[in-house]
C-alpha cells in the first residue's frame, strides 16, 4: 500500500489561523501590498484602503497573530513587514492537500476504469 502523507492535528491548527486571516479581502490586500511594496507605515497603509487607521490595524493585528506580519518601530511611527516563512508553509500546507487530492482522483480512476 502506497505511504500517504497526512496532515498532522498540529499542522493543521496552526495553519488554520493563517488561512482565517487570509480568508478576508481586506486582510488578504494587505498581503499583497506587503509584498509589493515591503515594509509600510501604518500611514501608507491606510491610504490604500477606504479604512480608516484603526480598522486597518485590526487587520494588521488579526495577521500578526497569525505570523503574517510583524511590526517594528521607526521612531514614532509602526512600519510593518511580511514574514515570508508563514506564506512559505501555507504555500506548502496547500501543495500537500492538493497530492492528497490528486492521489484520491488517481485511486478513483483507477478503480473506475479497472
Amino acid at each position: 500500500m502506497p505511504q500517504r502523507n497526512f496532515v498532522a492535528k498540529a499542522q493543521i491548527a496552526d495553519s488554520a489561523a493563517v488561512f482565517f486571516a487570509l480568508g478576508d479581502e481586506t486582510r488578504l490586500g494587505l498581503v499583497s501590498r506587503l509584498c509589493d511594496k515591503g515594509p509600510t507605515s501604518i500611514t501608507r497603509l491606510t491610504e490604500s484602503f477606504d479604512m480608516t487607521r484603526q480598522a486597518i490595524t485590526k487587520h494588521l493585528r488579526v495577521m500578526e497573530a497569525a505570523g503574517l506580519v510583524h511590526r517594528t518601530q521607526r521612531g514614532r511611527e509602526s512600519h510593518w513587514l511580511i514574514e515570508p516563512k508563514r506564506l512559505a508553509d501555507a504555500r506548502r500546507h496547500l501543495e500537500l492537500i492538493s497530492a492528497q487530492w490528486e492521489g484520491a482522483l488517481l485511486r478513483l480512476k483507477r478503480f473506475v476504469e479497472g
